[in-house]
């Protein structure tokens, strides 16, 4: 027994399929019965792509989430406020310190 699920069609398959309905060989109806396609509206809906975009259209999409865009860099004033602020904190923590240090001296 099949198991029941999605077909997937090589974009070949159905830019063929298009064209024969473009070039009016057959109706969607024939061609769904002909190719034994579940609906004559799936042939309705690659027409639909073609005519819009294209021949592209057909083409099989990936799967999944896309990637995540990668972070954007921060922008040279803002890396060198950071830096600024970094330094500060480190000149007067080594002030601090060598205040301490003197106090125990005298």
């Amino acid at each position: 027994m099949m198991k029941p699920g999605r077909r997937s069609f090589t974009f070949e398959f159905k830019l063929g399929v298009v064209r024969r309905f473009v070039d009016g060989e057959a109706t969607a109806i024939e061609l769904a019965r002909e190719h034994d396609l579940s609906s004559p509206k799936l042939v309705e809906n690659w027409v639909r792509a073609y005519r819009r975009d294209g021949g592209e259209a057909l083409r099989p999409k990936p799967k999944g989430r896309p990637a995540a865009p990668p972070a954007p860099e921060q922008d040279e004033l803002e890396r060198l406020r950071q830096e600024n602020l970094r330094l500060s904190a480190k000149v007067a923590y080594l002030e601090k310190l060598r205040a301490l240090r003197a106090q125990g001296r005298e």
